[in-house]
């Protein structure tokens, strides 16, 4: 028993093991060290992601309660769901929701459509020299605030100099920001004129990402351009199309405020064309000057934004499982 005990002590004893530990140890921290400039480099990120991500969830509690700042938030008073009574209760509802809907529907469609089509243009002509000069031209525009925006279209629509209307018209125009019937027009060719070159730079990407072998294989067999398209690019960047409109559906109750409050100059006679959930909070806010009502429309469109991703998850993942988000 004891020459058992005695070689136990030798193995515990055994001066490997503290080579074995102090050469993980000295792994350890040469990885630390090697790994400190990736950290730096995405703490700034991570930081944004935090503040503008995850505290304002903390903003969740003023949709729930009635806000009085003479007693502070913790004690304000719960009133349940009366905040989000005013989204639905008004004679505007429908149109706010239909106009929300109805837009990013049409552009989410249209805008995919457009994008990928200019990233098919924009790889047909990667090689030529003028492909470094059209791609910093097409992205421009959506670098440009919404307020230099809402000047430029103000520059074709204003009704005494107006471009279309001096010039264009000779004079016999239109009156534009009193005329709601052609705004779906108007806010269309302006959203993609602002977003479509940034758009497509995702799926310039994913095409130059592709394998050149498959298109000098398709060459070889005698497919042209069009068939090279149709048969070899559109069914590679398929699974990024799919992600892209599965994340933007889940802006679908979300709209774009600066085009759709500052661009119209905030006409009230275009509302009926114009109007959003966005607008219509923000113009409810000046008015009534109540946060809740406002952290309870930003609630309402979190949640069917996500259980709409959901749910168009679940139709491409029945579908196509590899397309899927997750």
């Amino acid at each position: 028993m004891a020459d058992i005990g005695a070689s136990r002590e030798v193995v515990r004893e055994n001066p490997y093991d503290d080579l074995l530990r102090q050469r993980k140890k000295s792994k350890k921290k040469a990885r630390i060290k090697r790994l400190i400039p990736l950290y730096m480099m995405m703490l700034p990120g991570l930081i944004y992601l935090v503040c503008n991500n995850y505290l304002p969830l903390f903003g969740i509690l003023f949709a729930f309660k009635k806000i009085d700042f003479s007693v502070g938030i913790f004690k304000s008073p719960w009133c349940g769901f009366d905040n989000f009574e005013f989204l639905f209760k008004t004679k505007d509802a429908w149109i706010m929701i239909r106009n929300t809907l109805g837009y990013n529907i049409a552009w989410l469609i249209l805008g995919t459509i457009i994008a990928v089509f200019i990233a098919l243009l924009m790889n047909e002509i990667a090689s030529m020299p003028v492909a470094k000069a059209i791609q910093p031209i097409i992205c421009f525009p959506s670098m440009i605030s919404a307020v230099i925006l809402s000047y430029l279209v103000y520059a074709f629509l204003s009704n005494n100099n107006g471009f279309i209307n001096t010039v264009l018209l000779d004079g016999n125009g239109i009156n534009w920001y009193a005329s709601p019937q052609y705004w779906p027009i108007i806010l269309t060719i302006v959203h993609f004129w602002q977003v479509s070159g940034q758009s497509s730079i995702i799926y310039m990407a994913s095409i130059g990402g592709i394998d050149k072998g498959l298109y000098e294989a398709a060459k070889i067999d005698g497919a042209g351009r069009l068939k090279q398209i149709r048969y070899i690019t559109l069914p590679l960047i398929k699974s990024m199309v799919i992600l892209m409109t599965l994340m933007s559906i889940g802006k679908i109750f979300n709209s774009d405020f600066g085009l759709f409050y500052q661009v119209t100059l905030n006409q009230g006679m275009l509302i009926s064309t114009t109007q959003t959930i966005d607008t219509y909070v923000y113009r409810a806010l000046m008015e009534m000057n109540n946060i809740g009502m406002s952290s309870a429309a930003s609630v309402f469109q979190a949640v069917l934004g996500f259980l709409l991703v959901l749910i168009s998850n679940a139709v491409v993942s029945a579908v196509d499982s590899e397309s899927a988000l997750f």
